[in-house]
């Protein structure tokens, strides 16, 4: 009889392993100035994470420029250079496919500033001061 394996919630580690990789070179790229383009080199871009397929034949890339200006700009200026990025990608993570990268703005920051707007409503302020 075989062992029954017990499902996972969230990536394994190597998903998550590769996508720090993928993540760390991009980062590296952008950094350095090595993607040959006028909007990324007058804007500083954050790769904040990398999400891996199950298959890790795709990559959703998220970034964030610097304090949020010309995002759209800054988009489909990565979006027009994916070509040179995967090639980057393909050559430091060796693996059986090169993985097709997919960008998008990063939200998170907006949705924790929105949290954080909330909590300190005073109404909610003056709920949550109850309970302490």
């Amino acid at each position: 009889m075989a062992a029954k394996r017990e499902q996972s919630e969230g990536p394994s580690v190597r998903l998550l392993r590769v996508g720090e990789q993928v993540r760390h070179i991009l980062a590296g790229l952008l950094q350095r100035g090595e993607v040959h383009d006028d909007v990324l080199a007058s804007h500083p871009v954050s790769v904040t994470e990398v999400r891996m397929s199950p298959d890790l034949r795709h990559a959703t890339v998220f970034v964030k420029p610097l304090l949020g200006r010309d995002e759209e700009a800054v988009l489909k200026a990565l979006r027009t250079n994916t070509a040179f990025l995967q090639r980057a990608v393909a050559r430091a993570v060796r693996m059986k496919y090169a993985a097709r990268l997919k960008f998008i703005a990063d939200e998170s920051f907006d949705e924790g500033s929105h949290i954080d707007r909330l909590l300190r409503d005073p109404h909610v302020a003056r709920d949550l001061g109850e309970d302490g």
